[in-house]
């Protein structure tokens, strides 16, 4: 593990490894994150190197893919059953490349995203066998290996992700919005397009046009996780405050930057609807604990969404790039009567429960794999 990584965890002995990305003089830039995670498995290797030297001969290795760790392990120790988690496999096409019209992309992103797949592939061939945390996610990798993989969902705290009273939220001046306050929010890591942050400020002139007590919380960072900054530099939300100007009730548009995880839940218990877009991308923890909390969703039809949110049962659909059908979606949630309200709530967290449950559901399913693949004893 990296050498900032800080959780500690009973009966686990912790190392760190560190590692220096050298440049390849004249390389190509396609390759700057797959030299990075080569050095970082390179560094692994050389520090599982010294604890073989001292008698370690592990059983199992379960790791990440995507960063390079693990590309290495099975050539120091042979004998032991590697597992790797694959995320994401980059497609020009099908995917988030090309999604988003606000976007536009050339063939030399097409073929920067097929050299991203080179440590994919590298671990495909690396590993006994590869976990993919949902069915998108998983048929997006090359048909060839799709024998190798097998869907496991992370798994979701059921019990610590869960409807509740929750505390009002105060405002960074000093304002306080109460359970009786209709509150629309939105989550994301960052603000920015992939997770449909362009589209929610717009949505937001819509919704709180049309309803004058409602609110809207934004929750996420001024970074850039994924795709790009905005052309003019500065955040996406300075980018989008400024073509928004003079359209929004600024005192009730509200940036709580990011939340300590405790403090997510108790917004989504006082969320009255909540927005969750994304480009067909990885699915964010987010939207299924929001759900888990009995949230109102309205989420963009868009993969691997489309996959737990049913239209009108457990959540709402709505374009992912049409602001007016998002604020209609969310205006429709705001004034559906009690009893619907309660059925849809009361359905996504029973979605979350049967399908995502941590306990009940996804360390089952990793000990089955673990103990049939591998004669675990667990």
């Amino acid at each position: 593990m990296a050498s900032d990584f800080q959780a500690q965890l009973p009966g686990v002995d912790q190392h760190s490894y560190h590692f220096v990305t050298r440049g390849g003089g004249g390389s190509h830039p396609y390759l700057y994150e797959p030299n990075r995670a080569i050095w970082r498995g390179q560094a692994v290797l050389a520090h599982c190197t010294e604890l073989a030297r001292g008698g370690y001969r592990p059983d199992l290795i379960i790791g990440h893919n995507g960063w390079g760790e693990i590309l290495f392990l099975k050539d120091l120790w042979p004998q032991a059953g590697v597992v790797g988690y694959f995320e994401f496999f980059y497609r020009g096409q099908g995917a988030d490349v090309g999604f988003d019209p606000e976007e536009p992309y050339s063939l030399d992103d097409v073929a920067r995203v097929r050299t991203l797949n080179t440590i994919n592939l590298l671990g495909l061939d690396a590993v006994d066998i590869g976990v993919c945390p949902t069915a998108w996610q998983k048929q997006l990798y090359p048909v060839e290996y799709q024998n190798k993989l097998v869907q496991i969902h992370d798994g979701i705290d059921t019990e610590r992700a869960c409807p509740g009273s929750a505390r009002p939220l105060r405002l960074p001046d000093g304002r306080v919005l109460g359970p009786d306050t209709p509150i629309v929010t939105y989550v994301a890591r960052d603000l920015e397009p992939y997770r449909g942050f362009r589209s929610a400020m717009r949505a937001a002139v819509e919704i709180l046009r049309r309803h004058q007590d409602a609110h809207m919380v934004f929750v996420g960072g001024n970074g850039v996780s994924y795709g790009n900054p905005p052309p003019s530099g500065g955040t996406w939300r300075n980018h989008m405050l400024t073509e928004l100007s003079g359209q929004l009730p600024m005192d009730r548009v509200h940036f709580l930057g990011k939340l300590a995880h405790q403090d997510f839940i108790n917004l989504m218990r006082l969320s009255r609807a909540h927005l969750y877009l994304t480009y067909p991308f990885v699915l964010s923890w987010s939207m299924l604990e929001a759900m888990a909390t009995g949230v109102s969703l309205v989420a963009s039809a868009t993969p691997p969404v489309e996959e737990i949110v049913e239209h009108g049962y457990n959540g709402l659909l709505v374009p992912f790039a049409d602001p007016g059908a998002i604020a209609d979606g969310v205006l429709e949630t705001l004034s559906m009567n009690e009893v619907q309200r309660r059925a849809m709530r009361r359905a996504a967290r029973q979605t979350v429960v049967e399908r995502f449950d941590l306990q009940w559901v996804a360390l089952p399913a990793w000990q089955r794999l673990l103990r049939e693949r591998f004669q675990a004893p667990l």
